[in-house]
């Protein structure tokens, strides 16, 4: 059995103990327990001693289990999948773990020569996507933020964060809303797609609507140029039509004026439930006094994950695209 699969069966078995003592869903449970983990004693009050003991003897295992950060991410992963099959929303679905690490490489890629470096994700989730890129920055100085406005995924992500040992600041907060938040030197995000009904608040955008609800996505990614630094790098998952659309010239002008595009990944269709909701990777980097934009920008379907050949050669062909222009 792997370190991931073990450490799993150790977070599964105390958040169910503590389900069935306390009446709460899979996903509360996960919060619980992970403080438990963290602070290497049991927190909640009141519970049945065989509960108790089957909690104390899991911590116990957490604790002599030798895991590093991305042990600890999959195996969190693997528990928040679980608890999510209990049925959720469509803003809690996670960000599949070969797009999360992927993303994760074109950030240090586009980032390496940085030591120091901050990284936001403004529609943070339970900070999957957040922690994976973070654990690619291996031997680097690097500090998290992350908002977001559901309460349960933010206290998800504070777990998610603390038992990995990453140094994240989360708010719970309109990722749109006012930021205090100074810029940072990467943006990273899985984007919410669809209608901001926050008519008052759209208003403070240039990509608003003069009639009806204008599309959140396109607020997200307003918002995260206002937050990145000049000359930052920001790498959001977007929807492959994303400029067919009424207001796509409006955002396609904005981006122009802003922004120099790196590059455009398009995921394979397989990995999202249908061809509709399938999205790319878009990567953006603010015009700065260092920015320039590429020579030629960075265009290509990615294969199937799962094909080790294709990959290979998809990762050849990206690397000689670092070595000229990065």
């Amino acid at each position: 059995m792997s370190a991931v699969e073990t450490l799993f069966n150790i977070i599964d078995s105390s958040v169910l103990a503590l389900k069935k003592d306390c009446d709460i869903s899979y996903l509360e449970g996960l919060v619980e327990v992970s403080g438990n983990f963290f602070e290497g004693k049991i927190l909640q009050d009141g519970l049945y001693s065989s509960t108790y003991d089957r909690m104390k003897k899991e911590i116990v295992k957490f604790e002599g289990l030798k895991k590093d950060s991305e042990t600890t991410r999959r195996a969190f992963q693997l528990a928040l999948l679980k608890g999510m099959k209990e049925g959720v929303q469509a803003n809690h679905e996670m960000t599949p773990d070969a797009v999360a690490m992927f993303m994760s490489y074109l950030v240090q890629k586009f980032t390496g020569k940085k030591e120091i470096i901050s990284v936001l994700d403004p529609a943070v989730g339970t900070g999957n996507l957040l922690t994976a890129v973070l654990n690619g920055r291996l031997g680097n100085d690097v500090k998290g933020f992350g908002v977001d406005a559901d309460e349960l995924l933010v206290q998800l992500a504070y777990a998610n964060a603390n038992l990995q040992e990453n140094h994240v600041e989360l708010f719970h907060s309109d990722g749109l809303g006012a930021l205090y938040i100074d810029p940072v030197d990467a943006i990273v995000s899985d984007l919410p797609i669809g209608y901001y009904p926050n008519e008052e608040r759209a208003q403070e955008f240039e990509l608003n609507t003069e009639e009806g609800m204008p599309y959140i996505h396109y607020l997200y990614i307003e918002q995260c140029v206002k937050h990145i630094k000049e000359d930052g790098y920001i790498f959001l998952l977007v929807p492959n039509h994303l400029f067919e659309t009424e207001q796509g010239k409006k955002l396609h002008s904005f981006i122009h004026r802003t922004c120099y595009i790196q590059g455009l990944l398009q995921l394979p269709t397989t990995l999202f439930k249908s061809e509709q909701f399938a999205k790319s990777i878009f990567v953006l980097q603010k015009k700065g006094p260092t920015a320039k934009a590429p020579t030629q920008v960075l265009l290509a379907e990615l294969p199937q994950f799962t094909n080790a050949e294709a990959m290979a050669k998809m990762m050849m062909m990206l690397e000689k695209w670092f070595t000229k222009e990065i």
